[in-house]
């Protein structure tokens, strides 16, 4: 099905993905706050597969990634988003 959007909307849209590394930077470090703050295990279960999914799309490599997964320990996520943040852990 083809979609037909406005040139508004395609510049809305092309917005978005221009800065669509900086977002996902963001919501991870939301991420991390909601994984000090959950007390359930399914919800900070999905926190992660939703962290890992960030990560992946902001090239982490896979190897800071396993480890971040293996461990999940927040402290170590907070890490990763400072230094993303410095911009030394991409690549």
């Amino acid at each position: 099905m083809s979609r037909d959007y406005s040139e508004h909307q395609k510049k809305i849209i092309g917005r978005y993905y221009d800065n669509r590394e900086s977002i996902d930077s963001q919501k991870l470090s939301e991420l991390v706050t909601n994984l000090y703050l959950e007390t359930s295990e399914k919800k900070k279960a999905k926190h992660w597969e939703r962290a890992e999914k960030m990560m992946e799309r902001l090239e982490v490599p896979k190897s800071r990634i396993a480890h971040i997964l293996e461990k999940e320990d927040p402290a170590i996520l907070a890490e990763l988003v400072k230094d993303i943040e410095s911009g030394k852990a991409l690549k």
